[in-house]
């Protein structure tokens, strides 16, 4: 598995194009929910993908502190239904949480979870915070990493 990290600026249409189509794949269709996956985040995010071979696999969407939350986040955390068994996802987080404290040090990284992914973000050092709540029709729980 090969990441790579982008800027919105710095995509290629090309690349652009499979991200939005692995975030359609996975979380429009797989989980049967409809929603506003296209939501003005994405010009500030950083954007990490996960290539096998030529094809993207893994992706998440890095955003800063004070865009989403204080905290700075990781959202969007996908991995192609085919490629799960492979480990994948833990690759992408360990990137993903590694490049927030490279640029983000003394931050927290905060996530809104789904609730049935908590033993895997917990994996991470995540640990929860708050009550759950309905995010698009499906249980989340905010967690976290660090103080």
């Amino acid at each position: 598995m090969k990441f790579i990290q982008s800027t919105f600026s710095n995509l290629s249409v090309q690349q652009l194009y499979d991200i939005l189509q692995l975030r359609s794949e996975v979380f429009v269709v797989e989980q049967d929910c409809v929603y506003q996956d296209i939501d003005n985040y994405d010009q500030v995010a950083v954007h990490v993908m996960g290539y096998h071979e030529d094809t993207l696999v893994a992706y998440s969407r890095l955003l800063p502190p004070s865009t989403y939350f204080e905290q700075s986040s990781i959202g969007r955390v996908i991995v192609k239904e085919t490629f799960r068994q492979f480990g994948y996802g833990h690759d992408l987080m360990n990137f993903s949480i590694k490049y927030l404290a490279n640029h983000y040090p003394n931050d927290v990284i905060k996530i809104s979870a789904q609730q049935y992914l908590i033993k895997f973000y917990s994996s991470h050092g995540f640990r929860i915070i708050g009550e759950g709540y309905l995010e698009d029709g499906i249980p989340h729980i905010g967690m976290i990493l660090g103080n």
